[in-house]
């Protein structure tokens, strides 16, 4: 009797076992079929161990995981980590819907909230949408052309009054100079001459406090209570009590000057009501910030390339003997806009090292991307998104020969970065959100070397620098030991 019930008991078990599996296989061939198409196509995943393993690959290097994971996985992957879904859209096919999507869609806000401390409240990352693009107006006035002009005069005095100090001969580190002479040329053109004359070493100071408050921890938790964010809290209130005398002082005196300041003072929003003074020192440090590290470190890659490459060299010598020849020693705006070769020696050193290594928004609405092979895959709502110009910049279906450094491949009649469609280079951004200070930064590295190559012999004697990964704007890593003669520029 035992036994008989327990083979009927058996068999009941085994009906219910074969039921169970045929309910989930019917219902996993019903959800197939009803869910929406973007449950069927997501992007392929890094593989990595669950929760901390992606955060790991992404800490350890985003472009070293980039690099890795592009070949195995194509141009649209996510990488998961903590609760976060980061997909990465690599190259033009691809990522178009990043750099155009309206913020609607596709936000920044999010995903820079980092900044706030360092910007202060109400600018940029603090405010919603339209008060943002309201404060980007202000950039947009404040950098249009008449502007810049006027910028220009100032870039080229700074210029002028640093290399003076240089003896005949001698050897400097190529990088700390270039970041001093940036940091002196922005405080003239931004900060404005109260800055620049009287309180540089001050404002310098705590603007390095600022910079170092900066981490990759920060990134996470902003607000941390570490040293390096205590001393940026500090640096941001004492450098919005400076600026706060220096607008009043103006102010008073009923006196203007031709610099950021000013032009942050007198903006207005839409509704008629001006610019605060936490307003105006918020947007100043912004402006610093966007500028600073990128013209500092794309000067210095530029001099290290043009030194380790005669061919290159010589050509943007005999195009600064043409101008020469042309307009004498004066330069000016216009002179600048002449000087296509050193243009494009500018541009593939910021092709081959971006100071941004990543671009990221916040997704607030499914879409959809198709690669080049043909493959449609749908991002979800609530990823992170990304892309990457340090590695987007040497794909080499668009790029040819994309690790040497080629400044002709931008010449006309090639036109690599057009050849792929738009948003085939990256290194400023592009779309909605491309750099308002590109034109100033062309500006301000084309003084520097124009000037240099126009007024010295140099070497590159230490090795040719590496990069260095460890910093949030990706730079120079160690010394630039450059030998220099002061020569004047042989016109025959």
């Amino acid at each position: 009797m035992d036994a008989v019930e327990s083979a009927g008991s058996g068999g009941k078990f085994l009906n219910v076992g074969l039921l169970l599996v045929a309910t989930i296989v019917a219902a996993k061939l019903i959800s197939a079929l009803i869910m929406p198409r973007s449950k069927k196509r997501l992007p392929p995943r890094v593989a990595a161990w669950p929760v901390l393993g992606g955060l790991v690959r992404f800490m350890k290097g985003p472009v070293v995981m980039l690099k890795e994971e592009y070949p195995k996985l194509g141009s649209v992957f996510t990488l998961n980590f903590l609760n976060k879904n980061i997909t990465f859209l690599i190259g033009p096919e691809v990522s178009a819907h990043f750099f155009k999507a309206p913020e609607s869609d596709l936000s920044q806000q999010e995903v820079y909230q980092f900044n706030v401390p360092t910007f202060g409240p109400g600018v940029v990352f603090d405010v919603d949408y339209t008060v943002r693009q309201e404060q980007f107006r202000f950039f947009t006035e404040a950098l249009r052309v008449n502007k810049l002009k006027a910028y220009v005069d100032h870039m080229v005095v700074e210029a002028e009054e640093y290399f003076s100090k240089w003896g005949e001969s001698g050897e400097v580190d190529l990088k700390y100079e270039l970041e001093h002479l940036i940091i002196l040329t922005a405080s003239r053109c931004l900060l404005g001459e109260e800055v620049r004359n009287k309180l540089f070493d001050d404002v310098s100071a705590l603007f390095h406090d600022l910079d170092s408050g900066m981490l990759p921890i920060s990134v996470i938790f902003p607000y941390l209570p570490i040293p390096a964010h205590r001393r940026r809290d500090q640096a941001r209130k004492k450098l919005s009590d400076i600026f706060a005398k220096i607008i009043a002082s103006r102010k008073e005196a009923g006196t203007k000057a031709n610099d950021l300041l000013q032009c942050f003072i007198d903006s207005k929003y839409k509704d008629g009501r001006p610019t605060s003074e936490s307003e105006v020192t918020g947007l100043l440090i912004a402006a610093l910030f966007a500028g600073q590290h990128t013209s500092s470190i794309t000067s210095t890659w530029t001099g290290a390339y043009l030194l380790c490459n005669p061919k290159y060299m010589s050509t943007v010598l005999e195009e600064q003997k043409t101008i020469v020849q042309k307009h004498g020693n004066e330069v000016h705006y216009d002179v600048l806009a002449e000087m296509e070769v050193l243009y494009r020696c500018i541009k593939e050193a910021l092709r081959l090292h971006p100071p941004l290594i990543m671009l990221l928004r916040s997704s607030h609405s499914d879409f959809t991307v198709k690669t080049k092979e043909g493959a449609e895959y749908d991002i979800p709502k609530g990823h992170i998104v990304a892309t990457s110009p340090a590695f987007a910049n040497r794909l080499p279906h668009i790029y040819k020969d994309p690790e040497t450094y080629d400044p002709d491949r931008f010449a006309p009649g090639r036109d690599e970065d057009k050849a792929a469609g738009a948003f085939s280079y990256i290194a400023f951004g592009g779309g909605r959100h491309g750099c308002l200070g590109e034109p100033f930064a062309y500006l301000q590295i084309k003084t520097i070397w124009s000037h240099l190559l126009r007024n010295f012999e140099m070497e590159l004697v230490s090795p040719f620098p590496e990069i260095d990964w460890n910093a949030m704007v990706v730079g120079v890593k160690g010394k630039v030991m450059v030998r220099y003669k002061r020569r004047a520029l042989p016109l025959n």
